[in-house]
């Protein structure tokens, strides 16, 4: 340091940052401290060289480590990348976040959580510790992208169930699947992202090979839950829109009698849709004696046999 501070000009920005240096911080430990990004430092601290409070900025990079190189990294970034405040590679920020922050005690990462800036502030999306998530989500910097992070990689279900109280976090599509791929979000969570769609999505979620074995359960028990309570229109819905396969998961459940005349007010052509209602033992009566009447079920002896050895075929049918 080359003069006294007390005679410089600087803004009370400049003397935070200054009071900050020591003559071995680096870039990337300033970020850390400070919880402003290298890209907002770098002006600063060369204002102050211009100044002659330091001698010259501190090093960006070699002894001080990866924080420093990711530094670096953010502040050369293309200009679309920076200016649409999207984070480098995911890779890149778990590194950061293996080699420099989780060594540090819990509370420090805590600490950094609520204010930090960028590579930090994705790098701690990976931290196992449902406080350092908590302090992530009061931080005023984070964004969907972190979110994501989150969704996608926390392994404790009290730091996701944390992300879903942020309502407006939550409300994102990409959070939302990414969640239900997690296999530790909590089942109270996904019940809650399932229970706001359609009973055909909720399906679908049932049938994927994305999600965890346990979160297909979970999906499986709101979907026989909603069916029971949803509309009748709803119902149809589902069982049109999958051709009955989801029938096989509703064993036990039943159509009300608007559903059913929702039924039977279209003309049935699908031969799975068919073959799926006449093989579902609540299919009602009423809709039995509809598919017998279907012109591909008078084109279809075995069909027809099938629908006619029904639990719930009118006797009048047979």
């Amino acid at each position: 340091m080359r003069q006294d501070p007390q005679g410089l000009r600087l803004s009370p920005v400049d003397a935070y940052v200054l009071s900050r240096l020591d003559g071995v911080t680096s870039v990337g430990q300033l970020s850390l401290i400070s919880g402003m990004a290298p890209r907002l430092l770098w002006p600063i601290l060369e204002r102050l060289a211009r100044e002659g409070a330091i001698d010259e900025p501190p090093p960006a990079s070699g002894a001080a480590g990866a924080v420093d190189t990711l530094a670096a990294a953010a502040a050369e970034a293309p200009e679309g990348e920076a200016s649409s405040g999207r984070p480098p590679a995911d890779a890149t920020h778990r590194q950061l976040f293996e080699t420099k922050l989780h060594p540090l005690r819990e509370d420090e990462r805590v600490m950094l959580a609520s204010t930090v800036g960028e590579p930090e502030l994705s790098a701690l999306c990976f931290d196992p510790t449902p406080r350092v998530v908590r302090a992530l989500l009061e931080n005023p910097r984070m964004g969907l992208a972190h979110a994501r992070l989150v969704a996608a990689h926390h392994g404790n279900a009290a730091g996701l169930e944390a992300l879903g109280e942020k309502a407006h976090l939550l409300q994102d599509a990409e959070v939302q699947r990414l969640l239900l791929r997690n296999q530790q979000t909590p089942a109270p969570l996904v019940q809650r992202l399932l229970s706001r769609r359609r009973l055909a999505e909720v399906y679908q979620a049932t049938q994927s090979r994305e999600l965890p074995e346990r979160n297909r359960r979970t999906a499986m028990e709101v979907l026989r839950r909603r069916f029971a309570e949803t509309t009748s229109e709803e119902r149809v819905e589902l069982i049109l829109r999958t051709e009955g396969r989801a029938l096989a998961a509703l064993a036990g459940l039943s159509l009300d009698g608007k559903a059913a005349a929702l039924l039977c007010a279209r003309t049935l052509s699908s031969l799975v849709l068919l073959e799926n209602l006449a093989r579902w033992p609540a299919t009602p009566p009423a809709v039995i004696a509809h598919l017998l009447r279907q012109p591909m079920v008078l084109r279809m002896p075995q069909l027809r046999t099938l629908l006619k050895r029904h639990p719930n075929c009118p006797p009048s049918e047979k």
